[in-house]
């Protein structure tokens, strides 16, 4: 049986305990309601996630090549966030 590895954002749904301050948990319901509560924790989950990719990458490219500027790096998260939409994928969280 071989493992699948998936993406940020890809495979099946999977129940997973989390433990959250009380009015965090509230202020969540009251913006997007019961129903949608995992899905926004999912959401926010993956853009964390996919910031610290970009994190990463830019700390490598900075210990190879120096620091890179704040102005480069917006444009890195724009263009990271434009290619990855355009997949509808990102990089397995390493």
């Amino acid at each position: 049986m071989s493992e699948t590895t998936y993406s940020i954002g890809e495979g099946p749904a999977t129940r997973v305990s989390l433990s959250l301050p009380e009015g965090t948990a509230e202020a969540i319901r009251a913006r997007v309601g019961k129903r949608e509560f995992s899905a926004f924790i999912a959401a926010a989950v993956e853009r964390e996630l996919r910031g610290q990719v970009l994190d990463e990458y830019l700390a490598d490219y900075e210990s190879r090549k120096g620091p890179v500027p704040e102005q480069a790096r917006q444009q890195a998260r724009q263009v990271f966030d434009e290619v990855f939409a355009e997949e509808d994928q990102w990089p397995a969280a390493s």
